[in-house]
């Protein structure tokens, strides 16, 4: 099972239009139910488009990437839980009624990508429980699961259905390497050194789970599933 997620950092837009990547998952196959991951959410504007993922944390609270909401206002997007294929009524939709980011937040490439949405309704879903600062779920050659609703390969279409793929985290050194402006205790990489599994544009705000518990958050990168190129995730038991 492999997911493309390529994350790609972009400038901020016009107001009202979120500023983000536009990733979706490469290499991997879609979820047929929506229990199987009841905690991923999707951000979408009143048109329907979807332009990032996200999970819930408690019944009105949704970890997201900070990316995201650049240059927007809480109503200026939705937030959708229950529901993996975007193309159906499924699930259930509601209002933002804020948006807290980290105060030194930037832009992804310098870090502290991850905020916190306040919805306006419950929703009925169970929430993924947040990692305690002491559990190792960073080891070089961990199996993390990425999901979203991203492009399927980098210049492609965007999938409705949401996807999953398994990917390894890769050392600091690789993700060193690859990326100069990387933060080893703010990010972690994830990705095959031969590439062809990755995040993509669309999957930016989406988790990467490991032994259940959302270890990280699709931040940003280079291309997708580009060889020597891993996908860079916010390390969320930095923040918690």
């Amino acid at each position: 099972m492999a997911v493309l997620l390529a994350l790609v950092v972009v400038a901020p837009q016009a107001a009202a239009t979120p500023a983000v990547a536009d990733p979706r998952v490469v290499g991997g196959t879609v979820v047929e139910d929506a229990a199987d991951y009841p905690y991923v959410v999707a951000l979408v504007l009143p048109d329907g488009r979807q332009f990032c993922g996200g999970a819930l944390v408690g019944p009105n609270e949704v970890v997201t990437a900070a990316h995201c909401t650049v240059d927007t206002e809480p109503g200026d997007f939705f937030v959708v839980g229950g529901r993996v294929d975007l193309t159906t009524r499924q699930g259930v939709v509601s209002d933002v009624v804020r948006i807290e980011v980290q105060k030194q937040f930037q832009n992804a490439e310098r870090g502290d990508d991850i905020l916190w949405l306040t919805t306006a309704k419950a929703f009925p879903y169970e929430p993924v429980g947040l990692p305690g600062s002491g559990e190792d779920l960073y080891r070089p050659g961990t199996v993390g699961t990425v999901l979203g609703w991203g492009h399927t390969a980098e210049g492609g279409q965007q999938s409705a259905r949401l996807r999953e793929a398994d990917i390894p985290i890769t050392s600091d050194a690789a993700c060193r390497k690859a990326y100069r402006a990387y933060d080893e205790s703010s990010m972690f990489c994830a990705g095959f050194p031969e590439g062809g599994v990755d995040s993509c544009q669309g999957d930016s705000g989406g988790l990467f789970v490991v032994a259940g518990k959302p270890a990280g958050i699709v931040s940003w990168g280079i291309g997708c599933a580009r060889p020597d190129k891993p996908g860079v995730y916010t390390r969320v038991a930095h923040y918690v």
